[in-house]
């Protein structure tokens, strides 16, 4: 198994080397319009925002700022498969324009032009930031009635084009069999509101870099992927940044193109491609370690389960995740100035976990054993007994 991973250094309102409906699922942060520190780059694309800022036009600037971005949903809208699905993670601004402090409302603009487009609204995500603090006062204080709201999360937009995706052949259908998820990952996941997440993978050392990133967590990309795709997937981050999508793509075994107007951002993508194969296996020996967790505890609480997943031997709860199967990284390698491939270990872990042992042993034993598999392409697993 072999993943493919892009970058194309350029601006995402015209991605023509990207084929009509050749991408699977569409993941992106883009910059927030009327939040001060993307003033520049909207300007730059068009002068007519600074002109508008100056003139404290504030709607008008709001306006244009994000027709700068409906150039790329448009795009986006044209690239993605038939039942292919975006997922836009923005916050609304508050802003003081002319001495008159205001909410611009980012995500309703944004779904407006993309139901324009003919894409479908489903369910969105409010992912509460653990970055933000809550003393932190806006306005008067504790004078009434001057105080404002402070906002504490931002909205991930889940869009899809056309019908719901069908998976018809034999080989679609076991590899999207292989691509579950644990039955306690789907109730976390599929909820609407997200706390807890990490920062960012990697720190972000140069000042430059810093002032022009608002990446995401990892854990982020990385849940949306495994919830909206499947293994062998094209997914596609048209504000690429620091390439923590194709980062969490790589994790979870799936192809990816990342597009970056940026040229600050290559020194950084690569730095953190060099890390991949060592946080991705830690990554999967600790979602394993979770899964393990959580089957002890539900088994002394309810008795045994039924259901047994084939690949690792332990217990699940349904029918549908016998045949999940995490394929650790064996190998990465830059195969062009800005394209990688990765390899996988394609050796099943078929012996079965101990449920009795503790538990914090069988995660040693795990990330070791997922390790060396790597590391000599082979499988090493005799017995967690």
């Amino acid at each position: 198994m072999k993943t493919n991973h892009k970058i194309l250094f350029q601006n995402s309102n015209n991605m023509h080397q990207i084929k009509d409906n050749s991408v699977n699922l569409m993941i992106t942060s883009p910059p927030y319009p009327m939040i001060q520190m993307w003033d520049e780059m909207f300007s730059e694309q068009n002068p007519k925002v600074k002109e508008a800022l100056e003139k404290n036009d504030g709607s008008l600037a709001f306006e244009l700022m994000n027709q700068e971005l409906d150039k790329v949903w448009n795009e986006v809208y044209r690239v993605l498969k038939v039942g292919g699905i975006a997922c836009i993670n923005i916050g609304d601004a508050t802003r003081t324009i002319d001495k008159n402090f205001q909410l611009f409302s980012n995500s309703s603009r944004i779904i407006t032009h993309c139901l324009k487009l003919g894409f479908s609204c489903l369910p969105k995500i409010l992912w509460k930031k653990t970055t933000n603090a809550p003393n932190k006062f806006m306005g008067s204080g504790m004078l009434p009635p001057g105080a404002y709201v402070t906002l504490e999360h931002e909205y991930i937009i889940i869009l899809r084009k056309g019908r719901k995706r069908e998976f018809k052949t034999i080989k679609e259908k076991e590899n999207r069999q292989e691509s579950s998820y644990f039955w306690e990952e789907r109730n976390k996941w599929f909820s609407d509101i997200w706390e807890g997440l990490n920062g960012v993978l990697q720190k972000l050392e140069d000042k430059n870099i810093r002032q022009r990133s608002a990446a995401y967590p990892f854990e982020l990309a990385y849940r949306l992927i495994n919830m909206f795709s499947v293994k062998g997937d094209i997914v596609l981050d048209p504000y690429f940044g620091t390439g923590t999508t194709m980062l969490a793509a790589m994790n979870g075994g799936r192809n990816s193109i990342g597009v970056e107007i940026d040229p600050f951002f290559e020194n950084t993508i690569k730095n953190r491609t060099e890390k991949v194969i060592e946080h991705s296996n830690k990554y999967i020996a600790n979602r394993i370690k979770e899964h393990l967790e959580f089957i002890k505890d539900r088994e002394e609480k309810k008795g045994p389960l039924k259901y047994t997943n084939k690949n690792y031997g332990f217990k699940v709860m349904t029918r549908q995740e016998p045949s999940i199967l995490i394929n650790p990284l064996s190998t990465i390698k830059n195969i062009s100035s800005n394209e990688f491939e990765v390899e996988y270990s394609e050796e099943i872990i078929k012996e079965k976990i101990s449920q009795s042992s503790n538990i914090k042993s069988d995660n040693e034993k795990i990330t070791h054993l997922i390790e060396t598999q790597v590391e000599n392409k082979k499988s090493v697993l005799t017995s967690f007994f």
